[in-house]
C-alpha cells in the first residue's frame, strides 16, 4: 500500500486510510525500537534535510532520530547559521539544498503555507513539521498513535482539546485528524483564545468551563499558552489563567472517572498543568515523545517509498 500523497502537508490533505496505513505502519516501527539494534536500512542512501526557521527541541530531536534510526544521511539546517539570516529566499535556499541531490525535506517555519509553497516548486518530497498557526501534521498522528495505544480506537472516543485553540497548529490538525477518523471532539478555553467560528466549520463542541470538558472526556490533550503568537493580551494573567483553566491534581481525583492527560509540549508548568499532573498517573506525555519517533519512521518511510 502507499499513501495518496507525495508530501505530507497537513492532515487536512490525507484521506482516511493514509493515516491508518501511517498508524499501521508506526506500529511495526514501534517494534524495532524496542530491539537491541534500533536501526534499520529502510531509507539507506536516502538524503533528508532538516529545514528549521523556527526554534525547535522535541520535533526536531524527534525527526533526526527517526532519520537516524532508518540510516537515512540527514543534514541539519538553522536559520541563525545560514545565508537567509542575510537575507536569502527560502526558494533560494531550499534550491541551493536540493542541487546537492536531497530527497526529502523536513520543514518547520514560522508563515503558515511555507511548505505548501515549497511543494509546487521543488522536486523533493516536504514534510510539514509545523508552519505558523496552519498546521502539526505529525503531532497530531503520534496523538492519534498514542490514544489508539491506549484506547484501541479513535471511533466514538470523546477528546477534549484545551487551551489555547485560537494559535495552535496542533488543535486544527487534531481536529482534522479526529473527524476524519469518528471521534467525538470538544474546545475548551477562554472565549479569546477560541475562535467563534469553529464550532459550525468543524462541527465541534465548544465550552467555556473547564469542568464541563473534564466530566465529558475520555482524553484531554491540553495545549501550551503560546504568548509569543498573541500581539495583545487576551487574558488577564498567567495566574488568572491558571485558576480558570489550568488542570490541578486534586481536579482530576474529583471527576469520579480516570481520564488520558496529553499535552504536545513544550509544557507551562504552573499554567495549563500543574507539575503532579503532568508527571502522575494521568499523563501520557512521555509516551508521546516515545510514540513520536515510530509516527515519524513511519511518514518517512511511507513517502520515501511511494510504491511500497
Amino acid at each position: 500500500m502507499a499513501l495518496s500523497t507525495k508530501h505530507l502537508l497537513g492532515i487536512k490533505d490525507l484521506q482516511k486510510e493514509d493515516i491508518e496505513l501511517i498508524l499501521h505502519t508506526a506500529l511495526q516501527f514501534k517494534e524495532v525500537l524496542q530491539r537491541p539494534v534500533k536501526k534499520v536500512p529502510s531509507l539507506r542512501d536516502i538524503t533528508i534535510v532538516n529545514l528549521f526557521y523556527e526554534n525547535s527541541t522535541r520535533t526536531r530531536i524527534s525527526f533526526e532520530l527517526a532519520e537516524k534510526r532508518l540510516s537515512a544521511d540527514t543534514i541539519n539546517f538553522t536559520v541563525s547559521g545560514s545565508s537567509a539570516a542575510k537575507g536569502e529566499t527560502l526558494l533560494d535556499t531550499v534550491n541551493n539544498i536540493l542541487s546537492m541531490k536531497v530527497d526529502m525535506v523536513v520543514m518547520r517555519h514560522s508563515a503558515s503555507g511555507a511548505p505548501h509553497f515549497l511543494s509546487k516548486h521543488i522536486p523533493a518530497a516536504i514534510i510539514n513539521a509545523g508552519d505558523g498557526i496552519n498546521e502539526h501534521p505529525t503531532q497530531a498522528l503520534l496523538d492519534a498513535f498514542s490514544m489508539t495505544e491506549k484506547f484501541g480506537s479513535l471511533k466514538g472516543l470523546k477528546v477534549a482539546i484545551i487551551g489555547d485553540i485560537m494559535h495552535s497548529r496542533v488543535a486544527l490538525s487534531n481536529i482534522y485528524l479526529l473527524n476524519k477518523m469518528g471521534a467525538e471532539i470538544m474546545l475548551a478555553g477562554p472565549p479569546t483564545l477560541i475562535p467563534p467560528y469553529i464550532k459550525e466549520a468543524f462541527g465541534v463542541k465548544v465550552t467555556y468551563n473547564l469542568n464541563e470538558a473534564l466530566h465529558w472526556c475520555d482524553v484531554a490533550n491540553v495545549l501550551r499558552i503560546q504568548l509569543e503568537r498573541q500581539n495583545q493580551p487576551l487574558f488577564s494573567s498567567l495566574r488568572e489563567y491558571n485558576l480558570s483553566y489550568g488542570i490541578h491534581r486534586n481536579t482530576l481525583e474529583k471527576l469520579g472517572k480516570k481520564i488520558v492527560i496529553m499535552h504536545p509540549g513544550p509544557i507551562n508548568r504552573g499554567v495549563e498543568l500543574d507539575s503532579d499532573v503532568a508527571d502522575g498517573p494521568f499523563s501520557i506525555i512521555l509516551h508521546q515523545v516515545e510514540n513520536g519517533v515510530a509516527v515519524r519512521m513511519a511518514a518517512l518511510y511511507l513517502l520515501s517509498t511511494p510504491n511500497a
